[in-house]
């Protein structure tokens, strides 16, 4: 019934030369139903250690028999506090008759710009935010405007967790020897993560036998391990006492690291005795 006695209304002040009237309008207004505009989740796009785009969800429901469109946005959102860039739906956008649509809010976090410093703010679990604003909405009866205000938690990307198995020996001759690093990279993340690389310094029997480096990971999927396994060749003369704790299986190995993600490089210390 209300949906017809609204028609009606749209058809009498369409029709009507005097469809400016303050009585046909009221008649308008009052058979229009208010939209709700409700929110839906918070996501994580394009995650590094730097940054991330946060996502806002939300569902604007129009109740009425008669399709709308988003004729303004304003919006601002704030991550710990700080104000960060924000994008927005796009003006023009339409929302069916009796029906719904999915509003997408971005914004572009620089956790840099939010924390003093960044591996601090990497060891947190989630981080606050809020958004704020409002939507103006083309209607019959003039631009209406919808609130729109949230505060929640988003998780706060952690580093890739770096294991080294035992390190093994291989080509082994009376002057020189093959040390084979195999390293486990585990992304810890509900969402793929960038890891571009390790590269350091071998130290066995505390003394510095090389350098060595991996390959360029990509991305790492969520909560997935990537295995690599990095040489350095221990020259004896070189290193006389990494020598004699090689020869007599008791070595340790240290390897002084860092790992990157994107433009971001973070150090590791990892130690392990000689496979048997």
């Amino acid at each position: 019934m209300r949906k017809v006695l609204f028609l009606a209304a749209v058809l009498v002040v369409v029709a009507s030369p005097f469809a400016g009237c303050a009585e046909l309008k009221k008649t308008l207004k009052n058979a229009f139903q208010l939209p709700t505009l409700t929110f839906k989740t918070v996501s994580l796009a394009d995650v590094s250690l730097e940054s991330a785009t946060v996502n806002l969800a939300f569902q604007l429901k129009n109740p009425n028999p008669i399709g709308l469109s988003v004729s303004s946005v304003s919006y601002s959102f704030f991550v710990e506090g700080k104000q960060v860039v924000a994008g927005s739906p796009p003006n023009g956008l339409t929302i069916p008759s009796s029906g719904s649509r999915e509003l997408v809010f971005p914004a572009n976090v620089k956790f840099a710009d939010v924390a003093p410093v960044l591996q601090t703010f990497l060891t947190k679990e989630t981080a606050t935010y809020r958004a704020e604003g409002s939507i103006g909405l083309k209607t019959p009866i003039g631009v209406l405007p919808i609130e729109l205000k949230q505060e929640g938690t988003f998780p706060v990307p952690k580093p890739p967790q770096v294991a080294l198995q035992p390190p093994r020996l291989k080509a082994v001759t009376l002057t020189s020897a093959t040390l084979e690093l195999p390293l486990v990279v585990t992304n810890p993340n509900e969402f793929g993560l960038p890891v571009n690389g390790l590269s350091g310094t071998v130290i066995v029997a505390g003394s510095k036998v090389g350098t060595v480096a991996s390959q360029d990971f990509g991305y790492i999927a969520p909560h997935a391990q990537q295995p690599v396994n990095l040489d350095v060749v221990v020259n004896f003369a070189q290193a006389a006492a990494a020598a004699g704790a090689l020869r007599k299986g008791q070595a340790t190995v240290a390897f002084d690291a860092e790992i990157r993600s994107g433009k971001l490089t973070l150090p590791l210390r990892l130690e392990k005795g000689l496979a048997p």
